[in-house]
């Protein structure tokens, strides 16, 4: 385990258990599981997410994504059987949609706290489909990433060539636009904007805080306190509350947007 987790016996018990989810459910098709994100790269935050990323040997059944979900759901998040964890991110892609390299990557399932209530409904995506967000997580993990099953990410995942990660990150942008406008993921997706832009500006992977910190000493005054108030609610140094600066976050995105469409 890495250094963020040493004080944190319940998020190593998380990750334990998802490691084990895949190595149940799917037995000798895991070709390898990765900790990467927060935990790896900077150290977790107090609204970090374990990142993981597996990679099987082939296509899931539908049998096997269910079981993992099912599985998932009491260890993950504020509602984990036990009490409260850390959200856990799964993403599971299979071997041949790496081999040979192709983009958009095809992902076979994706697990995620903001789709909890779908998912206990029994309401999960169709799967497998391309996925822009997959070459960002690939190109992550494979820069920095603790294998929990297999070999080391390098020796598994390709270096995503620059010209589709870009395209990755800017394929991203409207996806995130109605989570940030309708407030169902402001904060997360102010704090991804902040890390596309500095991405594609410095060709470095930088965990939220980092890429905020980043972005904050570009941007003009007037577009700082979206973006300074979304990495203090991350940090737990402010309550999440944006009824002052409603108002400001719209001008602050159309900025931010616009910087990062300047790179296409």
């Amino acid at each position: 385990m890495t250094p963020s987790l040493l004080h944190e016996p319940r998020s190593r018990g998380q990750i334990v258990a998802a490691t084990e989810i895949l190595r149940e459910v799917l037995g000798a098709e895991v070709v390898a599981a990765y900790l990467f994100g927060s935990a790896v790269a900077g150290g977790l935050r107090p609204g970090s997410d374990l990142d993981i990323l597996a990679v099987s040997a082939r296509s899931l059944t539908g049998g096997e994504r269910s079981a993992i979900i099912r599985r998932l759901l009491p260890i993950s998040g504020r509602n984990a059987i036990g009490g409260p964890g850390r959200s856990i991110e799964l993403t599971i892609v299979a071997r041949p949609a790496l081999t040979p390299w192709r983009h958009p990557v095809t992902i076979e399932l994706q697990y995620g706290e903001w789709m909890r209530a779908e998912l206990e409904q029994g309401d999960a995506p169709t799967w497998p489909h391309p996925d822009p967000d997959a070459v960002v997580l690939i190109e992550t993990a494979r820069r920095a990433a603790v294998p929990l099953l297999g070999p080391p990410a390098v020796a598994i995942l390709e270096t995503a060539p620059r010209a589709d990660l870009a395209r990755a990150m800017l394929d991203l942008v409207p996806i995130l636009l109605p989570g940030i406008e309708e407030g169902n993921d402001r904060r997360n997706g102010l704090l991804t904007l902040a890390r596309i832009w500095t991405t594609l500006a410095t060709g470095e992977i930088r965990p939220k805080d980092g890429a905020a910190d980043w972005a904050l000493a570009q941007l003009p005054a007037e577009h700082r306190p979206v973006l300074a108030h979304a990495r203090a609610a991350y940090l737990a140094e402010a309550p999440e509350d944006w009824r002052d600066l409603e108002p400001r976050v719209r001008p602050h995105v159309d900025h931010v947007v616009a910087l990062i469409r300047s790179f296409a």
